[in-house]
């Protein structure tokens, strides 16, 4: 049987369509996956043709894996991760299998923040930045640094905002060297400039050399404890000077990473007249990204990526064009989940064309530290742009989540998870997902 191999998925979103793609392409479909309840609810993956348990961060484990498909007489077409902590161990096994076109050391260059910027150090592209270890002083960086403040500090390796946030002035950024350190002790990490202007998300596959822009995304802001994207604005007709600038700007950056073949989102803002690379990642935001794509143009990008990865070719064209946008949902206080209300008047709102609510009743939930706190989104549409995000947002506000009060243990717990960033001014870095 021809066969796909998934490493990971979540239990919805971009990752979780892709299996549902290859299942109707088709392709036997196997998941590895490190999650054990994932194969307690087998009725919830029924288009996960086999699952298996597996160390996901063993590459031995995995090579293991997949020889015993093969030698139980699978024909593995491809082995892919649409998760953004598998998606280059699952090109490197692809490519020492042979069955898969990506870009493995782009991908590997793309994921790591600091790679990111090497590619760009010579390019208009990147943001004034440091980095710096655990034998820097920041002493020998201030003179230097404290003329930009406010700055951004991160890791590396992070995704989803977390482990990355804004520091104001030299004791913030005292702070935030021992927590990262603290975190991350035999990391460098980064800081450079924070840009206020707005953020777009540019939605891209690359196929044999040529840039395909699919969607360009204008992101709203929550500026909490850390920095949160609530709202997704497909931009169907941006000016056209924007659309060309910010098209050569992701072409030029693509290319400065090596990118030839694969998927990858980039996020941007425009200082002056140039734009600057926030991050890339090479593949398909996660969330509501794909089902996103679907009803604004059409394109089911995360199938369309797949058929690139088993070497068939990808059709990018657009059925239609709506206008579109995503309001994702966020709380502001800490507690057990009792109830949500407001989704059938959600639903019933105009524009609707999704309402989703992830967390069950007697979750603990909290203000967001990372974008997987997101507890559930709005997705409308409009005869305008103006339109639909009024349609999203009037839905939104429909759904309340009833919590009740956590104990002092619960609330301390929380207050250490925010890594000692208790600073009076909220978080506005710019990093996301």
């Amino acid at each position: 049987m021809k066969t796909v191999v998934f490493i990971e998925t979540a239990k919805s979103g971009s990752s979780r369509e892709a299996i549902q793609a290859a299942d109707e392409l088709g392709y036997y479909t196997v998941l590895f996956t490190k999650r054990s309840s994932f194969l307690e609810n087998p009725s919830k993956f029924q288009d996960v043709h086999y699952m298996r348990l597996v160390n996901l961060d063993n590459i031995h484990e995995l090579r293991r894996e997949i020889q015993l498909l093969r030698e139980k007489g699978l024909i593995i077409e491809s082995i892919i991760s649409f998760m953004d902590s598998y998606c280059y161990v699952a090109s490197l096994l692809a490519e020492e299998y042979q069955v898969n076109p990506f870009s493995t050391e782009a991908i590997g260059n793309m994921k790591n923040k600091l790679y990111s910027r090497k590619m760009l150090a010579q390019s208009p592209f990147v943001p004034k930045y440091w980095v710096l270890n655990n034998e820097s002083s920041i002493d020998d960086y201030l003179s230097d640094m404290a003329p930009n403040f406010p700055l951004i500090m991160k890791s590396p390796q992070s995704t989803s905002s977390k482990d990355v946030f804004q520091v104001n002035d030299d004791n913030q950024l005292l702070q935030g060297q021992r927590a990262l350190l603290k975190k991350f002790p035999d990391q460098p990490f980064i800081i450079e400039e924070y840009l206020p202007e707005p953020q777009y998300l540019v939605e891209s596959v690359v196929v044999a050399g040529k840039v395909n822009i699919v969607a360009i995304f204008r992101q709203d802001i929550q500026h909490q404890k850390r920095f949160i994207v609530t709202g997704y604005s497909l931009l169907l007709d941006s000016n056209e000077e924007l659309y060309k600038s910010i098209t050569s700007a992701v072409e030029d950056i693509i290319k400065l990473h090596g990118l030839t073949n694969g998927p990858c989102h980039l996020e941007l803002r425009q200082k002056n007249d140039t734009w600057k690379l926030i991050e890339v990642n090479p593949r398909i935001s996660a969330g509501a990204m794909n089902e996103m794509i679907v009803a604004g143009y059409g394109i089911n990008l995360v199938k369309e990526t797949l058929k690139l990865a088993l070497g068939r070719e990808p059709d990018f064209t657009k059925i239609f064009e709506k206008h579109l946008f995503t309001q994702y949902i966020t709380i502001e206080d800490s507690g057990v989940l009792e109830k949500v209300t407001g989704q059938n008047r959600a639903k019933r709102s105009p524009g609707v064309l999704n309402v989703y609510v992830r967390p069950q009743k007697g979750a603990y939930l909290h203000p967001p530290l990372s974008m997987g706190h997101r507890y559930g989104y709005v997705m409308a549409t409009g005869e305008t742009e103006a339109e639909a995000i009024q349609n999203a947002k009037n839905a939104a506000a429909e759904i309340q989540f009833s919590l009740l009060p956590i104990d002092n243990a619960e609330e301390e717990r929380f207050d250490r998870s925010l890594d000692a960033y208790t600073y009076d001014e909220p978080d506005k870095s710019q990093s996301s997902e």
